[in-house]
């Protein structure tokens, strides 16, 4: 079989293989077989200029599409902002402080727009901020919210 394949399988069918896999990225938007589709072109290529085995070929494909994939979710991935469970549709949401907040110790703080429904909130923060100080939300953290100078 494998000889088969290997007598069989020329460049430019990676090439076509990394087409098709382009045009089913561009149908699904997940960004993972762009990876795949790249790395068969390359593979294409390669073997246009130098001439290898199949199973070499199927070798540096596989080589390249983890890496690709391993790429994407390393560097282009969303990273999340906060753990905590709750909805963070309001992080860097402005508000202004009303009672000082010491670090370690909560103040109150309200904000321009709703916050969970709410715009009064108790805050902590990692630094002292005093009264009448402009905060965005750093985090949310159950019924405390974490907070900011601007």
């Amino acid at each position: 079989m494998i000889t088969l394949l290997n007598e069989t399988v020329l460049w430019w069918h990676w090439v076509i293989l990394g087409i098709i896999l382009l045009i089913v990225e561009m149908s699904s938007g997940t960004f993972i077989m762009l990876g795949l589709g790249i790395a068969a072109i390359f593979v294409g290529i390669l073997d246009s200029m130098i001439h290898t085995s199949f199973t070499t070929e199927l070798t540096i494909w596989m080589i390249l599409s983890v890496l690709s994939i391993a790429a994407w979710f390393k560097w282009f991935k969303e990273p999340t902002v906060s753990h905590t469970g709750q909805s963070n549709y309001r992080l860097d949401t402005l508000g202004t402080v009303t009672e000082e907040i010491h670090p370690h110790d909560r103040g109150k703080v309200i904000f321009d727009t709703p916050v969970l429904g709410n715009t009064v909130w108790h805050a902590t923060a990692k630094k002292s901020i005093p009264k009448d100080t402009r905060v965005k939300i750093v985090e949310v953290n159950g019924q405390l919210i974490e907070v900011q100078k601007v």
